[in-house]
């Protein structure tokens, strides 16, 4: 791969927590991040874990900032390894100029390391498991952390556990970071004061407050990684904004349950995985038949399957557009960031509610478990579309644009029928071959409707490309960052957060481009499919991975590249 996609930029520096699960580094992480935003730096974090609570390896990326990072880097600046086989794993990526830090036992005999006594420093301080505290102070003296900030959110961090815990910790990570202040490695990164005011999540978080801004006030859901982080974000938060929380025997029931939840007047969620969606598909036939809104999150991995449960991957597109038997409309969202992860939560239940049908929401492992600092969140408007019911109440009255009132029980006089067989107007059951195209065409029409609320594509780069890359969902920051780290003017992206249904506008930048690059974490191309399918597009270039790992920005510039230079 070309060297120049691995040169460190001018502040900024890009750290790897290597070990074993349990030996927590997600505390690390989690305090070192909030203690580096605190101090006014930009921050990102992700993760990549083994499917296994003790032992084997994982690693967790932070990059520290002094302008707005968004996308995960092969580069690593800083390694600190916790485990035998913590560089191993990561060996590829280590190159000649990175730092190895970490105990003697870890770093011996490796180029460029520096060995620092975490767990004896620990030990000194009562117990060597501050070790974790230690580390957390020695990467703040290195970036140059704000010390009350590292004292205060050690405090908060471990002060459900006792004075004594809290005042060891504290002492544990201040000897660290006198430490990593004397190391004399000057990653020179400017605080940027007004990042002390943002907030710091991540996409599970951002998923949940997105469904709350939404208005939902009831989540069924069947534990299964990477959705369950959502669910247990609303159940944390139920008391504090009146969901109901229901943790359902299966997917089955739990799609059902919100179905049911719709028909009664709440605002419902169910969020699962690919392989837990593949439970709920006849139920979304049944809120296709019965016209009743429904909004479900899936946390895409790869399958089939089991596959490789706690990694990432875009290979559900085809299961979700497809869900379902017989004919009905859909609206399939797919953030490409933390901010979208929030904005298009809210929006599909106001789009599931104004359309009477299912509103699906695709992220992935590797969006939901990233962080990185936003500004708040804007207000969402609550858009509700239940009227009161007439005596004489037709639930599937054939309208123009194909969207009949939706009552509920006990509002108003009428009386809200629903069944799973095809039926008339008020909610018979017919089997009339006259009634039944009138009914198929009345639920088929409201897709023109809503591409009136179509989520259109975002370009980013100039108008006058020759090259065009097209992504979707969770791609989005990491092809950016690639395209803008290759400078060619000629090359812009183009990023889907709406999948389904497309508006025919968006041939314009395919008939603009003289060649278009997909680039996909499946091993088919299957948003690229999709638009051949649709458009007639040439989607014969494309940039696919589907090993369970993230692309990485150095990989997508590189790959880019090589298509570039072909027409050369």
């Amino acid at each position: 791969m070309n060297d120049l996609f691995f040169e460190k930029p001018a502040g900024e520096i890009s750290i790897v927590l290597s070990g074993a699960a349990g030996q927590g580094i997600q505390t690390v992480e989690y305090i070192f991040t909030k203690v580096a935003k605190d101090s006014g730096f930009y921050v990102f974090a992700t993760k990549e874990y083994m499917s296994r609570v003790r032992g084997g390896n994982n690693t967790t990326e932070l990059r520290i900032s002094e302008k707005p990072v968004y996308a995960y880097v092969d580069r690593i600046d800083i390694v600190v390894p916790l485990n035998n086989n913590a560089l191993e794993r990561i060996r590829k990526r280590i190159s000649e100029k990175t730092i190895i830090l970490g105990s003697p036992k870890y770093v011996e005999g490796e180029k460029n390391s520096i060995p620092v006594k975490f767990e004896e420093i620990a030990e000194s301080f009562g117990n060597k498991i501050y070790a974790n505290s230690v580390a957390i102070g020695v990467l703040s003296g290195i970036i140059g952390a704000d010390e009350d900030k590292l004292i205060q959110n050690i405090s908060e961090h471990f002060q459900k556990k006792g004075e004594k815990i809290v005042k060891d910790n504290i002492n544990a990570a201040l000897k660290g970071f006198e430490i990593g202040k004397t190391l004399g490695l000057n990653y020179e990164i400017k605080p940027d004061e007004k990042v002390r005011s943002q907030i710091l999540l991540n996409g599970s978080v951002a998923v949940a407050r997105g469904a709350i801004a939404g208005g939902c006030n009831f989540i069924s859901s069947y534990p299964m990684s990477p959705s369950t982080a959502v669910f247990t974000e609303l159940s944390r938060l139920s008391n504090e904004y009146g969901i109901i929380i229901e943790q359902a025997e299966d997917e089955i029931a739990a799609a059902n349950m919100a179905i049911a939840a719709w028909y009664a007047g709440a605002r419902a969620m169910a969020t699962t995985s690919g392989g837990g969606f593949a439970l709920m598909t006849e139920a979304m036939s049944l809120a296709g038949m019965i016209e009743t809104p429904v909004v479900v999150h899936i946390g895409q991995r790869p399958g089939p399957a089991t596959g490789l449960p706690t990694r990432t991957e875009q290979a559900d597109l085809n299961l979700v557009l497809y869900a379902g038997h017989g004919e009905f409309p859909r609206i399939i969202y797919a953030p490409g960031n933390l901010e979208e992860a929030y904005l298009l939560s809210a929006k599909a239940f106001n789009m599931a509610d104004k359309y009477q049908i299912p509103v699906f929401l695709l992220t992935d492992q590797y969006l939901l478990d990233s962080f990185y600092n936003i500004d708040e969140f804007p207000e969402i408007e609550i858009e509700r579309y239940v009227v009161k019911t007439s005596e004489n109440y037709r639930r599937y009255e054939v309208t123009d644009d194909g969207i009949s009132p939706r009552g509920i029980p006990g509002y108003g006089d009428g009386l809200v029928r629903v069944d799973s067989d095809e039926h008339d107007e008020f909610g018979h059951i017919t089997e009339s071959s006259e009634v039944r195209i009138k009914m198929v065409d009345k639920r088929l029409k409201k897709t023109q409707k809503i591409l009136e609320d179509f989520e259109p594509p975002k370009l980013f780069g100039g108008d006058e490309f020759d090259y065009l890359v097209v992504c979707w969902g969770s791609t989005q920051q990491i092809v950016k960052e690639a395209v803008e780290k290759l400078g060619n003017e000629k090359i812009a992206v183009l990023h889907f957060s709406q999948v389904y249904p497309l508006h025919s506008s968006v041939k314009k930048y395919f008939e603009k481009a003289k060649k278009t690059i997909f680039v996909e974490q499946n091993a088919t191309g299957q948003f690229a499919n999709l638009l051949k399918l649709e458009f007639g597009v040439d989607t014969s270039t494309r940039i696919l991975k589907y090993s369970g790992y993230v692309f990485s920005v150095e990989e997508v510039a590189q790959r880019i590249l090589g298509e570039v230079e072909k027409d050369v």
